[in-house]
């Protein structure tokens, strides 16, 4: 899982301080508006292919494999900026969300939910139903 593909030079990926698994967290950001979309892991391959498409994957930890995002839903999250945090353990990924739906729930970011008065409140529309995204479960 750490290591890196063949075409791709170690050293800016050496920089990345991985956890014990071989992740780091990644940050989805809109680079139009700033808003957090969405908060997933990458490993090594994940990061140099994100890099190399200029388009997000990501590491499922629930399938054990890599994940382009938007591979089912089409919802391809277009990369135009990847940053590196000051400790080095946490990536942002400036993106154009493609479709405008980040969360697999159908909503523009999986951060739908504040919490008021002691309890979460729905905030954000589901624009669209994630049965006729993703079909049948």
């Amino acid at each position: 899982m750490n290591q890196t593909p063949a075409n791709e030079p170690a050293s800016w990926l050496d920089s990345v301080k991985w956890d014990a698994g071989g992740l780091v967290p990644a940050i989805a950001q809109d680079r139009q508006t700033g808003r957090v979309l969405m908060v997933a892991w990458m490993n090594r391959e994940a990061l140099a292919e994100t890099a190399r498409r200029r388009e997000a994957v990501y590491w499922s930890r629930s399938r054990r494999k890599l994940w382009h995002k938007g591979e089912e839903s089409g919802h391809v999250q277009a990369v135009h900026e990847i940053r590196l945090d000051c400790d080095a353990d946490v990536i942002v990924l400036q993106v154009e969300q493609r479709g405008g739906i980040a969360c697999h729930t159908g909503r523009e970011s999986c951060f739908y939910r504040v919490l008021n008065d002691g309890a979460w409140q729905e905030v954000d529309p589901v624009l669209k139903d994630p049965q006729q995204i993703y079909g049948a479960s």
